[in-house]
């Protein structure tokens, strides 16, 4: 089978994968994997650790050759992996300098923007900065280089909760400016919360479900009551949890139907994004999912 990592011209999809896989000796991390990012989304890319969230990420940033299928990305791409890295002996100022060589097209204002935003000293040696500055750098390099699609491994992890919240806002300011794509990845989907629009959930290397988040959840409704073998409304059951006296069933609802109304002891709330992701991946471990 043919494999390729391809970038091409499109603002209708910033991703495409077909098929894509890559396996580490016999053992697949990615399998079959298929799915479309619109263009100017905020996507999580979410799923348990060995999931496959960074290697599929390596793919699409042409650091990995897929083993099979294909990877199509639009224009150019910027990738901050986990570790976040700079040169220890390099400061700030001089890793911008680096990325305005390094790449063909470079906004130095953005770049330094960014730093100065977070207060980052542009003379400090890297090697001197905190973990959560040094991560700071690694952004400002990424934003520099005026990528099409930015994908972040676990943007947040070095950072403290105010900061968190500071990066995300200041990535939707960006995307708000832009127009660019950003692929998150992350297995702490509490952190989602306000900031993805969509949403790719992998499981053991296949992408389990995917698409706008709002539509997403809107298909899908928690209902609490007394215990029972069988939801109080017709739809697909995604997880079942008893105990004691009382049942707790997330579902997806039939589409093109009215929204059931549920009577008696049932009571019943929106499904958030931890709700669905959870329940989707312990489906999974239990045989269920899809």
């Amino acid at each position: 089978m043919t494999t390729v990592v391809e970038s091409v011209d499109t603002t209708a999809l910033a991703v495409r994968t077909q098929g894509l896989g890559k396996r580490y000796r016999t053992k697949w991390a990615l399998r079959d994997c298929a799915f479309e990012l619109p263009a100017g989304r905020v996507a999580a890319l979410v799923g348990a650790n060995g999931a496959g969230k960074t290697t599929l990420m390596s793919v699409l940033a042409g650091l990995l050759k897929p083993d099979e299928g294909t990877a199509v990305t639009s224009g150019r791409v910027a990738f901050v992996s986990q570790d976040k890295p700079v040169y220890r002996h390099f400061s700030a100022a001089d890793m911008l300098r680096m990325g305005a060589r390094l790449n063909t097209v470079w906004d130095q204002t953005r770049a330094e923007r960014w730093l100065e935003r977070f207060e980052i000293p542009l003379g400090k040696a890297c090697g001197k900065l905190s973990g959560g500055q040094q991560a700071q750098v690694a952004f400002a390099l990424a934003i520099g280089s005026r990528p099409t699609v930015l994908m972040l491994d676990e943007p947040l992890a070095n950072l403290d909760p105010l900061a968190r919240r500071e990066v995300t806002a200041e990535l939707l300011t960006e995307v708000e400016e832009t127009g660019m794509t950003v692929l998150l990845s992350t297995h702490v989907v509490a952190e989602l919360g306000g900031v993805a629009d969509y949403l790719l959930l992998l499981a053991h290397g296949r992408l389990l479900a995917g698409g706008d988040l709002d539509e997403l959840l809107a298909r899908h409704v928690l209902y609490t009551g007394p215990k029972s073998d069988v939801p109080p409304a017709l739809g697909t059951v995604v997880e079942a949890r008893h105990r004691g006296n009382q049942s707790t069933f997330l579902l997806e609802l039939p589409e093109d139907q009215p929204r059931p109304v549920v009577a008696g002891q049932w009571t019943e709330r929106p499904v958030t994004l931890e709700d669905y992701v959870l329940a989707q991946l312990a489906a999974t471990r239990k045989g269920i999912g899809a």
